[in-house]
């Protein structure tokens, strides 16, 4: 079984993205941090925050238990709230009394109990019903990376910036996360294997080199890793760790307490060397990292942010260098079989439109490949690398 037919079929289908995956050193980085509902923000504009702020809050609604007081009192539904010792909008207690009716001249009394805590949000004479709704639940939203709020969304959340390195992955699993970065493999053409993983990573993210073995991950679950940045992984390994296929769906929300980014693609590839050797240069420092990755509409891309305390005015300008656009030199990956993951430059980019043998006529691009050799692809079949 391969990894998700599904999913490497989206990946292999997925529409280009632009600018590509980032590996820039050092360039501006602007995240919206945005409540799942209305909330309340915490933090003011400008203000410096640490990955685990909280810069806003909301109250998740909580769940209605409907209580059939009518059918258990055994009166008719138009009775019951003439029986009801509660009103709408009381905060009740679980075991507090709902209702009661007397019979036989007071002497057998009948009671509904509340089975839950929460508030009365209804009572229905049609239904003879009563729904309590159960407390709210708070949702707390943090800043994710080191920053400053460079502007408030009244209600739902803050947008943070912060100047330093950006890395992005091809694909990943895990959610947020933040560590202290530790290089383990020697070489981007290392693998990690078992024997790597020590209890001193715990809490860390931790940089691989081509590979991560299954049991690799499993031990750097068990020891507390944060998160792992690799070239590739055997897609049977990612499946007997997750416990499931993966679809095409967005992945990030996985329950698992480890956050994997894959850099180069699924299989043995050596992490793209100027990857490695950024990543490597960041040891020590804290990031952050997140796994989450859609390929399809709305593409998202795996990250790992570091961010550095450096002038940001050449931040901005390493930013405004970064146009994203292709030109001849161009380093690119080619994100469509029969070439998927390979690296390449771009060496020539025909003005004209090109009709395929599916029959559609595209924009399409040459590139050199590392063993020297040309090919023609559409250009919606690569992603442009960030210097």
């Amino acid at each position: 079984m391969r990894l998700s037919a599904s999913f490497a079929r989206g990946v292999l289908l997925g529409n280009a993205y632009t600018p590509g995956l980032k590996v820039s050193p050092y360039t501006i980085v602007r995240r919206t941090r945005r409540l799942p509902l209305k909330g309340e923000v915490l933090v003011a504009s400008g203000a410096t925050v640490a990955p685990d702020t909280i810069v806003a809050r909301a109250a998740l609604p909580g769940l209605m238990q409907s209580v059939k007081v009518a059918a258990q009192l055994g009166i008719d539904a138009d009775e019951m709230p003439d029986s009801l010792i509660v009103k709408e909008g009381d905060q009740v207690e679980k075991g507090q009394i709902l209702a009661s009716t007397k019979s036989f001249f007071g002497l057998f009394k009948s009671e509904v109990k509340s089975p839950l805590a929460g508030k009365v949000e209804t009572i229905s004479g049609v239904s003879g019903n009563v729904g309590i709704r159960q407390p709210s639940s708070p949702v707390n939203l943090t800043a994710y990376i080191s920053g400053a709020v460079s502007e408030i969304l009244s209600g739902e959340g803050v947008i943070v910036e912060t100047a330093g390195a950006l890395i992005q992955g091809i694909f990943g699993v895990g959610g947020e996360r933040v560590g202290q970065l530790k290089v383990v493999s020697p070489s981007p053409e290392s693998n990690l294997t078992e024997s790597d993983i020590t209890p001193d990573l715990a809490g860390k993210i931790i940089i691989g080199g081509a590979n991560i073995s299954g049991a690799a991950l499993r031990k750097a679950s068990e020891v507390g890793v944060n998160g792992i940045i690799v070239g590739g992984i055997i897609d049977k390994d990612l499946i007997e760790f997750l416990g499931y296929d993966i679809g095409v769906a967005i992945t990030g929300h996985e329950n698992i307490n480890i956050t994997l980014v894959i850099t180069e693609g699924f299989g043995t590839i050596a992490m793209a060397r100027r990857t490695y050797e950024l990543l490597a240069s960041l040891e020590g420092k804290e990031g952050s990292i997140n796994g989450a990755t859609q390929i399809r509409a709305g593409v998202i891309r795996p990250e790992i942010i570091v961010p550095l305390a450096e002038d940001a005015q050449k931040a901005k300008a390493s930013e405004a260098e970064e146009s994203g656009n292709l030109s001849i030199g161009t380093p690119i990956r080619l994100i469509r079989e029969p070439y998927f993951g390979s690296l390449a430059t771009v060496s020539a980019l025909p003005p004209q439109l090109t009709k395929l043998e599916s029959g559609t006529v595209v924009r399409v691009l040459d590139a050199k490949l590392a063993d020297g050799s040309i090919v023609t692809v559409p250009r919606a079949n690569v992603e442009i690398l960030e210097q």
